[in-house]
């Protein structure tokens, strides 16, 4: 055959298949044109603020070798003024309205020490707002709320694309779900995933609640959106689970149900009103549960109550199992707090509950929960005193220290003074603690004041003990114990009992 009539070589990709090839179950070919359309909406958010600089480089801040060079330098007279430079951060945003409100992450645009963001602390001095075709604002903070990390903008302008928060609650496991951000200040990244979990608890807030999914998500992509497959809002990226700082497929956005209301209270009054039943509570888990006979992770239990409060007027007591609240189960992924932050202010509600092996059902007035500078002063927070006593020699202390590894000392009023231990306080005190014991392991210090053991009130250690072998006549192998530190609120803990030897 003649050279001239071979033909030319054909790539093996030059035609495309006869029958177009699509994914299975129906998923997307791509995600181009939704990506198009929901981009112009995603915006970077970037702030200035000035930060402290350490004049003593090299050393490590706070450092006994960083105090020492200070004080050298301020008897040299040669204090002198603060020194500090200009700090800029990067995450995103979102806009939800053509005239300019924008979404973001409160921790995105609070003040830093220079090393973390501190979500309490006041609003940068400065925030700029950047939109995809590179048009800059200067924004300005309509309102924030740190215990959701949310955050509310605002800048002057007209006509700006903008997106919409899904209007129902119906996010599934295995959902796909689209992240648009500016991660590490590349800007316009878009990742793709599936929703990996719901009603994720993280450990970052008492109103955890997170979407968890896999699409990548870095730092950043706070404060960025995450879309389904109709470009509706399911989430706010917030944070990520890493050990090395990039993404390892655990990203957790706040839920579209939560963020929602959120929004529309600070677009209209720049603050939020919350629930607030006025209890200090603590998940029902494995050793409480234990403690109480009940199985783990239904209901939460009633560590403290505000005198005064709607619980307290309610009639709930200390050690009480709150495991219904108006109508809804109280479990780990649906929690006390959640619950009642979402309720209305003023609405009466029925409440169940055990107490003493007993369910009950009571009514309760919601009240508003007030500042976090309040609340925080209410709870105070547990010192870490030295007690200094004398270990008990009785019997009675011999036998909790054989059950539990723990001495026990009748509560003086020479400790009282040391501990500063609010008058009211009944209970016997740790005088020693075995490190190899249960009651070390869960936290459990010299000093602390044990109030009650399985509910039953522990004025001396005589009985403490009665309280224990009474547990163990019972069968169980833990007791709970109702613990004050200082002149923070009491917890529960769930002990195990040391296996007795024969």
């Amino acid at each position: 055959m003649p050279a001239n009539s071979q033909q030319a070589p054909v790539a093996q990709n030059a035609t495309p298949p006869a029958v177009p090839i699509n994914p299975p179950g129906g998923a997307p070919r791509s995600f181009a044109e939704l990506t198009s359309k929901l981009s112009p909406a995603v915006v970077n958010v970037s702030t200035t603020q000035k930060v402290p600089v350490n004049r003593f480089r090299g050393l490590p801040p706070g450092s006994p070798l960083e105090e020492l060079f200070r004080r050298f330098q301020e008897q040299q007279g040669e204090q002198g003024e603060p020194v500090t430079r200009e700090a800029n951060s990067l995450g995103s945003g979102f806009i939800i309205s053509a005239d300019g409100y924008i979404v973001t992450n409160n921790h995105v645009i609070s003040a830093s020490d220079g090393r973390n963001p501190s979500p309490n602390a006041p609003p940068v001095e400065s925030i700029t707002v950047t939109l995809a075709d590179r048009t800059e604002y200067k924004a300005t903070v309509v309102g924030r709320d740190p215990l959701t990390d949310m955050a509310l903008l605002k800048v002057d302008a007209k006509n700006l694309p903008f997106v919409e928060f899904a209007p129902r609650d119906d996010v599934r496991v295995g959902d796909w779900a689209i992240a648009i951000g500016n991660p590490f200040g590349l800007g316009g990244t878009v990742t793709a995933g599936i929703v990996s979990a719901l009603h994720r608890n993280i450990g970052a807030g008492q109103y955890d609640r997170y979407l968890q999914t896999d699409a990548s998500i870095n730092q950043g992509n706070s404060g960025g959106p995450l879309f389904d497959l109709e470009g509706k809002v399911i989430g706010i990226n917030t944070a990520i689970f890493s050990p090395t700082g990039g993404n390892v497929g655990l990203g957790f956005a706040v839920p579209a149900e939560v963020a929602r209301p959120i929004i529309q209270q600070l677009r209209a009054t720049g603050t939020v009103k919350r629930g607030y039943l006025g209890v200090g509570i603590q998940p029902l888990s494995a050793d409480i549960a234990a403690g109480l006979g009940l199985p783990k992770d239904k209901g939460e239990i009633v560590a403290s109550v505000e005198p005064n409060g709607p619980a307290a007027r309610a009639g709930i007591r200390q050690g009480d199992v709150i495991t219904r609240i108006n109508g809804q189960e109280v479990t780990f992924d649906n929690t006390l707090s959640y619950v009642i932050a979402n309720t209305p202010v003023g609405a009466a509600i029925p409440i169940e509950l055990l107490r003493d092996g007993q369910r009950r059902t009571i009514s309760a007035t919601i009240a508003q929960r007030p500042s976090e500078a309040i609340v925080q002063a209410r709870s105070g927070l547990p010192t870490d005193p030295e007690v200094e006593a004398t270990e008990e020699k009785s019997p009675a202390a011999e036998a909790t220290r054989q059950s539990l590894g723990i001495t026990l000392t009748p509560l003086t009023e020479a400790i009282r003074t040391q501990q500063k231990l609010p008058a009211t306080v009944r209970g016997v005190v740790i005088a020693g603690i075995s490190p190899g014991s249960d009651a070390a392991s869960q936290g459990l210090q010299r000093g602390d004041v044990i109030l009650s053991i399985n509910q039953r009130p522990t004025t001396t250690p005589a009985e403490a003990a009665a309280a224990v072998d009474a547990a163990r006549k019972a069968g169980r192998d833990t007791v709970l114990l109702l613990v004050q530190r200082g002149a923070g609120l009491p917890l529960y803990r769930g002990v195990k009992l040391i296996a007795a030897t024969k």
